[in-house]
């Protein structure tokens, strides 16, 4: 027996955009007629995966007779789980088997793949242990390398690939060790060693003079890290990472940057931040300096489809950050969170293969409810630049998403339901535009508040109108 809001997020596994109001329809319409479709053409054009926080749960058993079907859930009840999982669990291996099958039945020879980690399950430390991550981790690669086995990978790490979660050491460890050895074929000598010291690695992209890739190990910036809470340049990585930026510059080379968690702040409730403050800053810091050869950002944890605005000191656009949505369907339990869950997301860039730009990013789903009900079918969500009408992906594209999410309802609704991929289907309401818009646009911590000051303000604005007028009419007709 499905709930009301279960049946509703089936009727729904075509589009998500039948909440929008027909004006808003007819508005996207009209401009699909006079604006050219962004259909990348095949020429100069280069392909890749993204994927983000599987969290596989060994535990997910539908035929349980308990009243909950999974550890993850944290002992709520999963009435409506199935064969593919449960809104309230973390991923079963069959939602993990259907999703990388998946990226081989919609694209079986990307160019590379990108999977920037959290691989187990949201579960107490008790629970796990170092044995059972590094067993997940190598689960998790071994799907992936034999369903792609000559696709490069280049990988992450995620703040729950380490036990104790998120307590990742600014120095050589067994994880470290143990993980490198799992990724053995996806990584150069060199990059061994510096993952096996801190988690992080460069390479040149596809082995190919002029690109490169740098991932990252932003766990070590996490606030939730009390190993590097004193420790000014954890691990040396900023150093590390300035260092590789210049080079890349003198080289003449263009640079994708691959991490887990992301700096700024968490769309999905205000104030929320991930990174200390003070890396927060050298993280912007680096990215504006280095402006010049970063052609894309590649991160996850948030589990939400999103992006991130990076400008130079004079308001220019100069880099985005991409947030892909998780493979885990799982409703966070972050206490303000109203609802928080997703269906599972697996995400293609398009990008031009002599200069790196993003030319456009195509994000497929699963109705996890439609799946257990009938079968699964994974389908194209949606095209960025048919969605929201811009030329690609460089960060001036991106800032005009920005600006439209801003200033149009309809563009604002329809980011939202791609925030969940179609699971959070309700208006996003004054406070929420707020919490959305300000994350875009303000990574910078002081910039955000005076954003959502500013946007805040802005929004209440014709209410306390209406309510002053009101009063007035109300005192004259008492005269």
């Amino acid at each position: 027996m499905q709930d009301n809001g279960t049946q509703n997020r089936v009727l729904i596994s075509h589009t998500h955009s039948v909440s929008l109001t027909m004006a808003c329809v007819w508005r996207i319409l009209l401009l699909n007629i006079f604006i050219v479709s962004g259909i990348s053409s095949n020429v100069l054009t280069g392909y890749f995966w993204h994927i983000s926080d599987l969290h596989w749960d060994p535990s997910y058993d539908v035929g349980s007779s308990s009243a909950s079907k999974c550890a993850s859930s944290g002992g709520r009840p999963t009435p409506n789980a199935g064969k593919f999982g449960d809104y309230s669990c973390d991923s079963p291996w069959t939602l993990i088997n259907s999703s990388v099958n998946a990226m081989r039945e919609i694209l079986p020879d990307p160019d590379f793949i990108v999977w920037t980690g959290d691989d187990t399950p949201h579960v107490p430390n008790e629970q796990l242990g170092e044995e059972p991550v590094l067993r997940i981790i190598g689960n998790l690669t071994h799907i992936i390398k034999s369903v792609f086995p000559n696709t490069k990978v280049y990988s992450a790490m995620g703040n729950h690939d380490y036990h104790p979660k998120s307590q990742m050491p600014p120095e050589k460890n067994n994880i470290y060790e143990q993980t490198a050895n799992l990724w053995h074929d996806w990584l150069h000598t060199a990059s061994k060693e510096t993952f096996k010291t801190g988690g992080y690695y460069t390479e040149k992209l596809l082995n190919q003079t002029g690109f490169r890739v740098v991932v990252l190990n932003t766990n070590l910036y996490y606030d939730q890290n009390s190993l590097t809470e004193n420790i000014k340049d954890p691990a040396d990585q900023f150093s590390w990472a300035e260092k590789v930026l210049q080079d890349a510059a003198k080289n003449n080379e263009k640079v994708y940057i691959i991490g887990h968690v992301p700096p700024g702040m968490f769309e999905k409730k205000r104030d929320k931040a991930w990174f200390r403050k003070e890396f927060n800053k050298r993280y912007i810091d680096l990215m504006q300096k280095h402006s010049a050869v970063i052609q894309g950002q590649f991160f996850g944890h948030h589990h939400t489809d999103s992006f991130r605005m990076f400008y130079s000191s004079k308001g220019s656009p100069i880099s985005a950050m991409f947030l892909t949505p998780g493979v885990t369907p799982w409703i966070t339990t972050l206490p303000g969170v109203k609802d928080g869950g997703n269906n599972p997301g697996i995400r293609i860039f398009e990008y031009d293969t002599k200069t790196l730009l993003i030319k456009d990013i195509v994000t497929y789903y699963l109705n996890l409810t439609y799946a257990n009900m009938a079968r699964a079918r994974w389908e194209k969500e949606y095209r960025l630049t048919e969605a929201f009408h811009v030329p690609d992906a460089s960060p001036a594209s991106m800032h005009r998403v920005m600006e439209r999410i801003t200033s149009d309802k309809c563009y604002l609704q329809k980011y939202f339901e791609f925030n969940s991929v179609g699971y959070d289907l309700t208006e996003c309401h004054a406070d929420c535009r707020v919490d959305h818009v300000c994350a875009v646009r303000e990574v910078d911590f002081e910039a955000y508040e005076r954003c959502v000051l500013k946007e805040g303000g802005s929004s209440a604005g014709p209410a306390l109108f209406t309510l002053l007028l009101s009063l007035m009419l109300s005192l004259l007709r008492l005269n």
